[in-house]
Formats: C-alpha cells, sequence, structure tokens
C-alpha cells in the first residue's frame, strides 16, 4: 500500500507498483509522438503534475542524456529507483533535487556551484516547499529557516552543504530515507477519478451506505440499548393493533397496526427535539445512560420510520377500500376524495387527512436532505420543516387517539417555543463587534443579556432580522462563561453581510493603511516572534436575538480525569470555551498587599480534571488564524501556573502541509524542527507547541500510558472522522463524546 502524501508510512506492494508503471505507460504511450519522446510540458500533462518547480526538477534528472525529451526507458527507470532504490541512491536523488544548478533553473541562482547547496538554492527550495505544502511565510522567517538547516547541515563551515554533510545529518533519521521514494511516487500517481452523478450525493447508494456504516458505529452500550428498546416498543405497538383487528382482515388489520406505531412515533419525534429539556437532562445522572448527544439522529431516524408507517398505513387502507365488497361500500375514488360518516377522523376526514399527511411528510423528508440543507437553500428546509405544525393539527384530527400520545410531548414543546419566543424578544440585543476571518468564519461579540447563563460548550441560535426574519442559525459560545461581553463563531452565513457592511462604512482610513489592512490578519509579537491572529474587528450595532443556551456532550469535560478535546476545522469553537473556563478556574490569585501568588483551583464536583490534551486538526494555515492569540494566552497562563508542567498540552496538525517523508517537504520540516528546537517558538504560528504536519497519529498510546486517571475523548467534526475517532477509543478503552447541534 502506498504511503500519503502527508508523510505517513507505508510500503508499495509490487502488484500496486506494477499497475502503477502499467499506468505511467500508457499515459507516455497516448501523448508520446513519433520519437517516442515526451517534453517538459507534455511529461506535466501525462502524469497530470501542476506544481512547476518540482516538475521541472523531476523532469530534469530524469532526463539522464541531457536531451531536453524523456524516453519511455528514461522515465520508468527514474522511477524504478524511485520505488525500489536504496538509501543512498534514494537521498543521491533528493540531493540532486535540492541542489537547483542543473540547466533549466540555473539563472535562478547566479554563482551556484554544482555539487552542493548554498543559502540561496536553500532559500529558493524552501519557497517552493512552502508552496507546495500551501503554506506562506515572511521573507525574514523563510530567510531565518534556511539559516537553520544550513548551520546545522554544514559542518565545515564552508557556507555551503555538500552530500556527505546531507548524508551525516539524515542518518539520524533512517525512517525518512525509507519514505522518500513512497512519497515521491504517491505525488506522481493517477489523481483517483471524479464521478460525474446525475443526482445530489444524498441519494446515491454510497451515501446511505456510509450513514448505515457510520450509525452502527455508534451502537454500543446505552445507544444500542436505547435502539433496541425504540424498535421493541414500535414491533410490539404494530402487533397488538394488527391483532385487535384481524378479524376485518389482513389489510385493515396492518392499518391499525401502523396506526398504533404512528401515534407513539409522531409523538416521539417531538420529544427528540424538546432542546432545552434535553440540556437539563445533561445535568442529571441519566446523561451517563441515555445516548442525549444522539438525539438530532434519532430524530432522523424516527422520522425516516414515521415515513414507511405512514405509506404501509395508507397503502393498506386504500387496498382494503378496494377490496370490500357489500352493502354500503363505496368506489375507491369516491372513499378517498369525498369525507363521509364511519370513514374515521373528525367529520369522516380520515382518508383526505391521512393523504395530505403523507404528502406534508414526504415533502419534509426530501427537503431536509443535507444536499438541500446545506446546498445554499436552508430557507427551502426551514419552511418546509414548519409544516409540522400542520402536521400535528392534521394528526389530532385524523387519530382518535394520538391526542393521548401527544399531549406531553407536545405540551412541552410549545411551552419551549413559547417561553424561547418570550426570553428572546425580552431584551435589546445588539452584536457589538464583527470580525471576518479566513474561510468566511464570522466571528461576534454580543452584549451580555442579564439573565443569559450558560456552561463552558453551549451554543444559541441566532437571528438577525437585518438578514432574515424568520431564520435561525447555530452559533457556538466560544468565550468563556466568566468572561464579559460574549463571543460567537459560525460560519458563512453572516460573512457576506458583515462583509458588505464593512464596504459601506463611512468611518475613515487611517493614514497609510487599508481598510483590509485594519481588519484583516496581522503580526503580532510574541517574545520577539510574529504570530499570526485575528486583526481588529468591524465595530457595529446591529439588532438580534439569542434563543438558548442548549447543552451538549461536552458538559461532562470537567467531570472528567484525562479529557481529550479534538476539533477539527470550525468544530474547535465550543473547545475555546471550555479551554477559557478551565484556565480561569485554575488561575493564580495574588495579595495586593504582600503580592505574594497562589493557584486556587477548584476541587470539587464540577472539577476533577487532572490532564487535558487538546488536538486541533485544521485543513490550512489560514484557518489557525481563528484562535491563535487564545491558544497563546492559554499557553502563556500554563507557563505561569505550572512552569514546565504538562497540564494543559496542546496538539497542532495541518493537513495541508506534507511531511518530513515527501521529497517536496523533507528540507521544510526539518529546518522548521531545528528553528523551533533553537528559538522555541513555531514559525507557522508563533506558539510554543510545534505545528505537526499531515494527518495525527491521535496520541492515544502516549495518553494511555500516561496514566492520569480514567480518559474520556469529546470530538467536534466531520461524522467520517468522528467514527475513525470512536473506532481509536474503542480499541483503547476510552469513552467518546461527540458534538451535535
Amino acid at each position: 500500500m502506498l504511503g500519503s502524501a502527508d508523510g505517513s508510512h507505508g510500503t508499495m506492494g509490487a502488484a500496486a507498483d506494477a499497475e502503477w508503471l502499467r499506468w505511467v505507460t500508457k499515459q507516455f504511450g497516448n501523448i508520446a509522438g513519433k520519437d517516442r519522446e515526451i517534453s517538459l510540458e507534455e511529461f506535466k500533462s501525462a502524469l497530470q503534475v501542476k506544481e512547476s518547480f518540482f516538475a521541472e526538477r523531476f523532469f530534469a534528472l530524469f532526463d539522464s542524456d541531457g536531451s531536453g525529451s524523456l524516453s519511455l526507458e528514461e522515465l520508468l527507470g527514474s522511477l524504478r529507483l524511485l520505488l525500489h532504490g536504496n538509501s543512498m541512491e534514494k537521498l543521491r536523488f533528493l540531493f540532486r533535487v535540492y541542489d537547483v544548478d542543473v540547466p533549466v533553473i540555473q539563472s535562478l541562482i547566479p554563482g551556484s556551484r554544482s555539487g552542493s547547496i548554498d543559502a540561496e538554492e536553500l532559500r529558493v527550495v524552501l519557497r517552493e516547499c512552502l508552496r507546495e505544502s500551501s503554506m506562506a511565510l515572511p521573507e525574514e522567517r523563510l530567510g531565518a529557516l534556511s539559516q537553520a538547516l544550513l548551520q546545522a547541515a554544514d559542518r565545515d563551515h564552508s557556507g555551503s552543504i555538500t552530500f556527505p554533510e546531507l548524508r551525516e545529518q539524515l542518518e539520524a533519521f533512517p525512517e525518512i530515507l525509507e519514505n522518500l521514494s513512497i512519497s515521491a511516487a504517491s505525488w506522481l500517481r493517477p489523481p483517483a477519478p471524479t464521478e460525474r452523478r446525475l443526482w445530489p450525493r444524498c441519494f446515491s447508494r454510497d451515501f446511505w451506505r456510509e450513514r448505515l456504516c457510520c450509525f452502527s458505529r455508534e451502537l454500543r452500550g446505552a445507544r444500542l440499548c436505547c435502539l433496541g428498546a425504540w424498535a421493541a416498543v414500535t414491533a410490539l405497538l404494530v402487533a397488538l393493533g394488527a391483532l385487535r383487528h384481524r378479524e376485518r382482515g389482513p389489510a385493515l388489520a396492518l392499518a391499525r397496526g401502523c396506526g398504533h406505531g404512528l401515534n407513539f412515533n409522531c409523538a416521539l419525534l417531538a420529544a427528540l427535539m424538546l432542546r432545552r429539556s434535553l440540556t437539563r437532562l445533561r445535568s442529571t445522572p441519566l446523561a451517563e445512560l441515555l445516548p442525549l448527544e444522539l438525539h438530532v439522529r434519532g430524530h432522523e431516524l424516527v422520522a425516516y420510520l414515521v415515513l414507511a408507517l405512514a405509506a404501509a398505513h395508507s397503502a393498506a387502507h386504500l387496498a382494503h377500500s378496494g377490496l370490500a365488497q357489500g352493502p354500503g361500500q363505496v368506489a375507491l375514488g369516491e372513499f378517498v376524495l369525498r369525507p363521509r360518516p364511519g370513514s374515521g377522523g373528525v367529520a369522516g376526514t380520515a382518508p383526505q387527512s391521512g393523504l395530505a399527511l403523507l404528502a406534508l411528510l414526504l415533502a419534509m423528508l426530501v427537503c431536509s436532505r443535507p444536499c438541500v440543507r446545506r446546498g445554499g437553500h436552508f430557507e427551502v428546509f426551514y419552511w418546509s420543516h414548519l409544516s409540522y405544525i400542520s402536521v400535528w393539527l392534521l394528526l389530532l384530527l385524523h387519530g382518535p387517539h394520538f391526542w393521548k400520545w401527544f399531549l406531553i410531548p407536545g405540551s412541552l414543546f410549545f411551552l419551549e417555543k413559547l417561553l424561547g419566543w418570550a426570553w428572546c424578544r425580552a431584551g435589546d440585543l445588539h452584536i457589538l463587534e464583527a470580525n471576518l476571518l479566513p474561510s468566511k468564519v464570522t466571528h461576534l461579540v454580543i452584549q451580555r443579556p442579564k439573565s443569559f447563563h450558560f456552561q463552558p460548550g453551549d451554543y444559541v441560535f441566532l437571528n438577525i432580522p437585518a438578514i432574515a426574519a424568520y431564520e435561525w442559525h447555530p452559533f457556538s459560545i466560544s468565550s468563556a462563561p466568566e468572561h464579559d461581553p460574549r463571543w460567537f463563531h459560525g460560519m458563512r452565513w453572516l460573512y457576506e453581510y458583515f462583509q458588505q457592511l464593512e464596504l459601506r462604512g463611512p468611518e475613515p482610513n487611517p493614514p497609510g493603511k487599508s481598510r483590509r489592512e485594519q481588519r484583516s490578519r496581522h503580526w503580532e509579537q510574541v517574545s520577539g516572534i510574529g504570530i499570526r491572529g485575528s486583526g481588529p474587528g468591524q465595530s457595529c450595532s446591529v439588532k438580534c436575538y439569542l434563543d438558548g443556551p442548549y447543552g451538549t456532550p461536552s458538559r461532562r469535560i470537567f467531570t472528567s480525569e484525562h479529557a481529550v478535546l479534538i476539533g477539527a476545522g470550525i468544530g474547535i469553537t465550543p473547545f475555546a470555551s471550555i479551554l477559557q473556563s478551565i484556565m480561569y478556574r485554575r488561575r493564580k490569585q495574588s495579595c495586593p498587599s504582600c503580592h505574594f501568588s497562589w493557584s486556587e483551583e477548584r476541587r470539587d464536583e464540577e472539577m476533577t480534571l487532572r490532564k487535558v490534551d487538546f488536538i486541533w486538526i485544521t485543513r490550512d494555515q489560514q484557518h489557525l488564524e481563528w484562535f491563535l492569540s487564545l491558544l497563546s494566552k492559554l499557553e502563556t497562563e500554563q507557563a505561569e501556573l505550572e512552569p514546565g508542567g504538562k497540564f494543559l498540552e496542546l496538539h497542532l496538525y495541518l493537513t495541508s502541509a506534507l511531511g518530513k517523508g515527501d521529497v517536496k517537504a523533507l528540507g521544510l520540516q526539518v529546518a522548521l524542527d531545528l528553528l523551533a528546537a533553537k528559538e522555541n517558538r513555531d514559525s507557522i504560528t508563533g506558539l510554543r507547541t510545534r505545528t505537526q504536519p499531515g494527518r495525527p497519529d491521535w496520541l492515544f498510546g502516549k495518553v494511555a500510558a500516561e496514566q492520569r486517571g480514567k480518559v474520556r475523548v469529546f470530538f467536534c467534526g466531520s461524522p467520517g472522522l468522528a467514527g475513525l475517532i470512536r473506532g481509536h477509543c474503542r480499541a483503547f478503552g476510552f469513552r467518546f463524546s461527540k458534538e451535535n447541534f
């Protein structure tokens, strides 16, 4: 199996090698002319390579006779060396890649000497390495990196690196040499074919297979018990209803049985969306027994069953009406179109209300699919889902016994809605500041309502009438309860609005600075090293309403012993609030008279933490800007409270960055390591914590070996990644919780 381009290790099997080389041979034959050779541009096209620098370097090195074109023999011979060469051959190839004084780009490095790599060559190559990893650094940082690498490898202080010096420097990392060929070959592998779909992915077989696999991974312990209890109750109700009416024929018995099952499940649909009641349950011992974090997934699952039961219920009634013979029976068309006394429901409207219910349920289900909800048509999902009011009214008219099932959950549901509507409109709330962050993330600062109390990790629904009077979107509360005012982070919904608001802003710019320079990313000085952080926000006064707060599984973090927090992308936002609250609770106090300081750490039932590991996985460098100032503050407070301590450990991973096992990134990553060790700062972020390239190894073995207490893993991110982490947790015996909004 071939290792990934992010530097993960692996070995390519002989069969995969042969298949890949056959593909290269086929591509070569399709492009080569009569002379059976290809040019540089044809080489890029054949292997579907876009980057220019390393494509030119590889082409120049593959062209062994210096003719300016490649034959099939030259290409395959070089690729076989990448796959099967020994360590010295691989290292020699790496040296030649970094020694850029070949004719192809010799003009870039005036006066460079063949057979050695000088500082300017290192600078050029490191700049291209950054580009390959979708990263950018100031020129002074780039110069510092090249000097750090040159000083470490230049043993004779000649001002350049020779091949023996490079070999001596890298002999301490034998695993790097083993994987150089793998990463280079993976770069030259054919890209995965793109699938052309006529229908949205949510209607594909693969989508539903992934959903079922993801759901099956979640079925453990309490989740499996709850699912089994729900299925058993539904089956029992259907069976009892069918047995009670079996004398009137199988069609009517099936219809009555499905009707009994619908009474229970339609009421359960409402119960699963009682967000305020579920939030209160999270603070009780029932939170450990019930899978409350899966209430949205449960709502979806129950909705599928409701639609299936409704379809079976309607079909069975229509079949019974069509098959029934005898005096007093009416034609099927008249049964469907005209209310008749004795047909069931209020004034005999059961057939008509039943078909209307089926149509509404089908429309709601289709409009709630991810391809609609997240595909730029949220208003379609929102307005179609508001028809739940019509559904419940029709159910009360249609089913004579539904009110008994619906009385308690329905009353609580409408009470929650009424209280939420009254509370959110009681205060005069305004957005005080908006900061537009990379990847269209919006950071809002909102004044704190007087009666607004929340726990770390909670979220709210936000409504801004100036944008849409009836749309409410979830926003994470990214500030701690001890902090005032409140910070909120959300995705793209508000970005365009505040961007336009900023462009129309009347306030003048300071001399010599554009509005983008004011708001956008800037370099802050932290111990002499620049770190990126979000710039000052745009002051504003925009009317808004809040609905919440609502709880999440992360409320249990403070009662854990060893908590591992994993955020993927914007999934860091609930953990930002939690980390701040943890450090507030451990903050040092000082005496105003004698200036003696001490840590007043809370050791009650609310705070049993012994260790916290925070893992943030993000796609590219710009995303790190969202919370760099917060992470820097956390590192500083940790150093003040416990110099050299390990209560809070940060682990940052940049998945777009190539790892040390890649020819195109080895020098960059080694240089970053060397400079970080020298300055005790990461050149990418300015933090003490080194930003690691590629995907994480999850550290679960290290966490288990520390033995700091029972480990609980909290995750906020994509469902696919959640399934992977859940599998690792199961292997190590860790508890796992996933955030669900």
